[in-house]
């Protein structure tokens, strides 16, 4: 009679979304599985989601990635982006208590990153800085094969770091920080200014979608649209600013670049490159690898499980 295996499940929980992963003790992925949420039910649907993945063989633990500052060693969230404090109040007992296991919770970019590092773009790698641009910029340092998170596991928000001080306010409260000029919701609206003030722009096709999205933006650069691959240049370079600072900080040796942005692939990435090489010091940028994310949106949970996988045999 064989013996059930043992697995570990990661699940990255972002707006009404849940995204879950399902790897084995050796850290090979065995399922991903999309499910809508909602707040008011998210213990329940998030408990039936590892109750379903279950069934590939007995879960030692779960891990769960949520957009905003966790604090591991309290097991709270705190300030979350897409959902209320109130709903993830106590979601590490609620969720502990709703399926029995334990469960580690974890910043999404922090999980990402570790997803990265352990099985995508950051392989092979000592150190490894990873930044997430999406409908934020969150950002996470691994040292020596560990997530490094600081003294209360905030380290790594390289999206407030300051690139113009004359800017605009940030959702942070601070004024000018990269996520103002360079995360989805920032790309969209710097796009739609200069649509509006710049009449040559009206031959963009982005000029005929009054919804448009970041992810449009990145498509039509890769249709050839000239205006689209001017705002993908210009968030390059914004984000080649805030890499330099990366690299001259912390001399790392890969620093790997995730989220929907960097859906647009080369025509962001080159960018970022040049930047980053015109601005950080030369020594430090000479030993840095720049690199783009290969997990995709299944990097949070795949890094969960792993963090599950990993927390359970400390």
């Amino acid at each position: 009679m064989t013996t059930p295996s043992t697995n570990f499940i990661g699940v990255n929980v972002s707006g009404t979304q849940a995204r879950a992963a399902v790897v084995d003790s050796a850290g090979a992925v065995l399922e991903t599985k999309v499910a809508e949420v909602t707040p008011k039910q998210l213990i329940q649907q998030l408990a039936a989601m590892v109750e379903d993945l279950g069934r590939r063989g007995r879960v030692a633990s779960i891990g769960v990635a949520i957009p905003g500052l966790v604090n591991r060693q309290t097991d709270r969230v705190i300030a979350p982006r897409d959902l209320p404090s109130t709903i993830v109040e106590d979601l590490h007992g609620e969720l502990m208590r709703a399926t029995g296991l334990r469960v580690e919770l974890e910043n999404d970019a922090n999980a990402a990153a570790y997803g990265e590092y352990k099985a995508g773009a950051g392989v092979g790698a000592r150190n490894m800085f990873y930044i997430m641009i999406g409908n934020g910029i969150g950002g996470a340092i691994v040292l020596d094969g560990k997530l490094w998170t600081g003294a209360s596991g905030f380290a790594g928000e390289v999206g407030h770091i300051t690139i113009d001080a004359e800017g605009l306010e940030c959702a942070c409260g601070n004024t000018g920080c990269l996520e103002t000029v360079a995360s989805g919701p920032s790309i969209v609206r710097r796009a739609r200014e200069r649509l509006y003030r710049d009449n040559t722009s009206s031959l963009s096709r982005l000029a005929l979608n009054k919804s448009f999205t970041a992810e449009d933006v990145a498509h039509q650069a890769k249709e050839g649209d000239d205006f689209a691959l001017m705002m993908i240049e210009r968030t390059g370079k914004y984000i080649g600013t805030g890499v330099a600072t990366v690299i001259n900080l912390l001399n790392i040796e890969r620093i790997v670049l995730g989220g929907g942005v960097m859906d647009a692939g080369s025509l962001i990435l080159n960018p970022i490159i040049q930047e980053a090489k015109r601005r950080a010091f030369q020594p430090c940028f000479d030993s840095t690898e720049i690199v783009a994310a290969k997990l995709g949106l299944d990097a949070a949970p795949i890094g969960a499980a792993l963090l599950a996988r990993d927390a359970a045999s400390v």
